[in-house]
């Protein structure tokens, strides 16, 4: 068993105290998975180095002297970053001018490192624990990745096994979140009967007071709460971009809950990898119109659930291959657009996004995802993403999204060191 030295800062009346993570004495806890390495840790300094966006259109700009964010929440850790995983929002929020609350800001979606603070003796997880987190609350600077120091919740942080990449792990995180929130909030596929048992998020939802669930995405959090429109064991489904990382997870989980599933993607760089991953049927994309066809010809024209990670151009090739009869239930059709849906709707068609902010926004939706992901590391369930990585620190993270938008990485994910 682990025993560490804390101490614990005077705090004014009403605050919860600080826990500092001093010297480990043991390099295990009881847990055999989640090593610790014995270390010393003082408290942080006032200031860190950080990357600030001051500028629409501008590259971000390395300062040393940015404060050091704070935590003031009982649910709240400090966590000293590793390592940043570079998604496509990192380069085009800044581009076109979406995503950012205020200027000068700080972007950065997935991070891993340390928990160096907690607020809550009680937290789930604890001081020395690595951890991943995505960084779905992109208003709250203090979460943001680019930087040496970021604030997380602890039911948005999921403890990396000793098993585990800390550098892959990082890679992780939002997509991990945006799968299992379109399959099982959106589509409402229940993952307690996965090979890897995981959470009925629709299930979960039901016991939530629904005031507490954000106006703009409660609609989207029951659409699918009909038994007869959950997708569920043994259906089918379409992935169209299933080669970037949110496809390669949602694949993965689809097949632990029992899916067959059709992958959408350039088959002759990535189809060795997806059919590694166990996808039923590989489709090209390069000849679009034939892709359709053969979506349609392997699911009997019967196909009622797709999910489509490039585009509104592809969601709309998805749509075509959908069964978009009403049935007798009254049930439909189902398409999901991460990052675009068409503009004329069937009525036969349910139209999803994902409810990304469910995840932070809900402390029992976010522990029941990182709880999960936990024992998909744990057992090897899921397979980390292939990465690149990039050396350099946060005075890299230019160069590495131009790399990035450049698109000359494929079917992998940018990771950067922040050697610390």
């Amino acid at each position: 068993m682990t025993t560490i030295s804390t101490y614990t800062v005077p705090v004014a009346e009403g605050k919860y105290p600080t826990v500092f993570h001093r010297e480990f004495l043991v390099e295990q806890r009881a847990d055999p998975t989640y090593t610790v390495q014995p270390q010393s840790t003082t408290i942080p300094p006032p200031t860190q180095s950080a990357l600030l966006l001051k500028g629409v259109g501008e590259k971000y700009t390395l300062v040393t002297d940015h404060a050091i964010p704070t935590i003031s929440k009982k649910d709240e850790i400090l966590v000293k970053i590793q390592a940043v995983g570079l998604n496509p929002v990192d380069w085009k929020g800044p581009a076109y001018n979406f995503g950012i609350p205020a200027l000068p800001w700080i972007n950065g979606r997935d991070l891993a490192g340390t928990v160096i603070q907690v607020n809550d003796e009680n937290s789930r997880v604890h001081v020395g624990d690595k951890v991943l987190v995505p960084s779905t609350d992109y208003r709250d600077i203090r979460k943001a990745a680019f930087q040496e120091y970021a604030v997380a919740t602890h039911f948005n942080a999921a403890r990396i096994p000793s098993s585990s990449d800390v550098h892959a792990s990082a890679s992780l995180g939002v997509a991990f979140v945006a799968s299992v929130l379109a399959l099982g909030v959106s589509l409402g596929l229940d993952f307690r009967g996965s090979r890897c048992p995981g959470p009925d998020l629709q299930d979960v939802l039901e016991g939530l007071d629904v005031e507490g669930i954000p106006g703009d995405i409660r609609g989207e959090c029951f659409a699918s709460v009909a038994e007869g429109e959950r997708l569920r064991r043994g259906d089918w489904v379409a992935i169209w971009g299933a080669s970037t990382t949110t496809g390669y997870i949602t694949l993965q989980l689809a097949k632990l809950a029992g899916l067959h599933v059709v992958c959408v993607a350039d088959i002759a760089r990535h189809g060795a990898r997806l059919h590694q991953l166990g996808a039923d049927v590989l489709v090209d994309r390069q000849d679009t119109e034939r892709a359709v066809d053969i979506i349609r010809g392997v699911t009997k024209g019967k196909l009622r659930y797709a999910v489509d990670i490039v585009g509104a151009e592809t969601a709309g090739l998805l749509e075509r291959t959908l069964d978009d009869t009403i049935r007798e239930d009254g049930s439909h059709a189902h398409l999901l657009g991460l990052t675009g849906l068409p503009k004329e709707r069937k009525p036969g068609v349910v139209y999803h996004t994902v409810p990304i902010k469910l995840f932070h926004t809900s402390p029992v939706v976010g522990e029941k995802m990182v709880s999960w992901l936990e024992r998909l590391l744990e057992t090897g369930a899921l397979q980390l993403p292939e990465i690149v990585r990039h050396e350099g620190g946060l005075s890299s993270i230019n160069e590495s999204l131009e790399v990035l938008r450049q698109g000359s990485v494929s079917g992998k994910r940018i990771v950067v060191d922040l050697g610390l």
